[in-house]
């Protein structure tokens, strides 16, 4: 006959401890992550306008950035009556001086990150002052617009590849039944 000893397990104190100081430390940093979200908004520097068609994405705090690098922050949006275009007011940092031809474009972080202002500065000689208005801009790219411009290409590739082929096998002229007869 075997005799079993059965070992309850035991809580260890320090592994409580240790749970309760990680749950904590999880919602000291979610806490700080939703307070944080506010002050993002940088007003230093001199604000620039720009019309967009669209503005997926983008929101009051997300980043401008010239080359790569964050030289400002949007400030605010509004939709304008008349254009039904959205306005975007942002700010640019008081030591980039952007030539009057430049350029605004929005554009993501990745596939599945915010959008953020791109600035492509141009040629010209003269540079943007205070409260200027950039006229060559570019709207935000719709994710799902492409995903479904792709799938309906796909689609209708295969839609007509299989319409060929089915014309390709009928056999021609009247005998359209007897060919599969013995």
């Amino acid at each position: 006959m075997a005799s079993g000893t059965v070992v309850k397990p035991q809580r260890n104190g320090i592994e409580l401890i240790t749970g309760i100081v990680v749950l904590a430390l999880l919602g000291v940093m979610l806490v700080a992550a939703v307070v944080g979200e506010g002050r993002k908004t940088d007003t230093t520097g001199y604000r620039l306008h720009a019309e967009f068609s669209h503005i997926d994405g983008l929101g009051v705090g997300s980043d401008v950035r010239l080359a790569g690098v964050t030289v400002g922050q949007v400030l605010s949006e509004r939709v304008n009556p008349a254009t039904f275009k959205a306005e975007v007011t942002f700010s640019v940092r008081p030591d980039i001086k952007l030539p009057t031809d430049s350029a605004a474009i929005i554009t993501s972080d990745s596939l599945l990150g915010g959008k953020y202002i791109a600035l492509s500065p141009g040629g010209d000689e003269h540079m943007m002052a205070a409260n200027a208005t950039i006229s060559e801009t570019q709207g935000s790219i719709s994710l799902e617009q492409l995903l479904s411009k792709f799938i309906f290409s796909v689609t209708d590739t295969l839609t007509r590849a299989n319409k060929d082929a089915a014309t390709a096998k009928a056999p021609a002229g009247g005998d359209a039944g007897k060919a599969d007869l013995p």
